[in-house]
């Protein structure tokens, strides 16, 4: 690749497929996301890293060196990071004695740090300890969220959407019944968010209906939480704005209600029923005395003139 006034020009036709791959779309691609470690870590938030990796692949990508770096103090390694793998979500862990077992979720815009949000693991369940059959690899998951926090209060709202970006997975159209096997429970009590993994088993239920439980296959966790870094609500906002191209074009006349029914209203010129054609009946054929009467009635009046 050349450089000619900050404007990357591609030499090969593989250069010009990576450059087309990372422009602007209008459909944007999966997002990966990055995981790596601290300078000092512990061997729970290793295999944390290690067990929500397993969860999030293939769109993801593991550091398996250390990287000293302090994202709420200086986040410009993580924008090199994010710009080099491609991600626009990443989880860093690390330990200190201030702040031990530390996960930090994150999102970013145009290879610039967003949100961030620091979690403590209090207690952590390995997807080996749990001697279950798991789900495949790339399954998306249904997550579920219970609590008022995360309808109250603003920290948790954005914890929630932060979550929601990370572990949700590619978009799909449609859905079959035995693809949705996997779900990712969330619980704000008391101050702490506890995350919970399930695999949905469909039992007989001797109707067409299946019955449903719920098996926990892990990583289990509980979190507290501790500093964030919240974007603007400017910034926010910008990071939210759609392209016109993919927003629905409105049609005149067209409505829904509250169930989707659809309605539509037609325009229509105003009509002379005086001269709509009827079924002919005898009872409703006028008389030779009435139609005399309104032929008088219509034909205008002569004035007489003296001579």
């Amino acid at each position: 690749m050349t450089y000619t006034d900050g404007i990357v020009k591609p030499k090969t036709k593989r250069s010009k497929r990576f450059l087309q791959n990372r422009e602007p779309k209008l459909t944007e691609n999966i997002k990966n996301t990055m995981i790596m470690k601290g300078g000092n870590t512990t061997e729970t938030v290793t295999q944390a890293l290690k067990d929500i990796y397993a969860l999030k692949k293939p769109n993801a990508v593991l550091y398996k060196k250390k990287n000293i770096m302090r994202p709420f103090e200086d986040s410009t390694s993580l924008e090199f990071f994010s710009k080099k793998s491609d991600c626009s979500l990443f989880l860093f862990g690390s330990h200190n004695k201030k702040r031990p077992n530390n996960l930090i979720f994150g999102r970013l815009f145009d290879y610039h740090v967003l949100d961030m949000i620091e979690l403590g693991i209090e207690k952590f369940t390995s997807l080996k300890d749990i001697k279950m059959s798991k789900c495949p690899e790339g399954t998306k998951p249904m997550l579920v969220f219970a609590g008022e926090a995360f309808d109250i209060d603003n920290e948790h709202k954005r914890l929630k959407s932060v979550l929601l970006d990370f572990f949700r997975g590619p978009t799909v159209s449609t859905v079959r019944l035995a693809g949705l096997e996997h779900v990712l429970h969330f619980t704000a009590l008391d101050g702490k968010i506890y995350m919970r993994s399930y695999k949905v088993l469909l039992k007989k239920s001797g109707c067409r209906t299946p019955r449903i439980e719920l098996e926990e296959i892990g990583p289990s966790f509980d979190f507290v939480l501790r500093r964030t870094h919240l974007a603007s609500d400017d910034l926010y906002k910008t990071a939210h704005k759609q392209p016109k191209a993919l927003k629905p074009k409105k049609k005149k006349n067209v409505s829904h209600d509250a169930f989707g029914t659809k309605f539509g209203r037609v325009h229509m010129q105003k009509q002379n029923l005086d001269k709509l054609q009827t079924r002919k009946m005898k009872g409703l054929r006028k008389r030779r005395g009435e139609m005399a009467a309104t032929e008088e009635s219509t034909s205008p009046k002569k004035h007489k003139v003296d001579e």
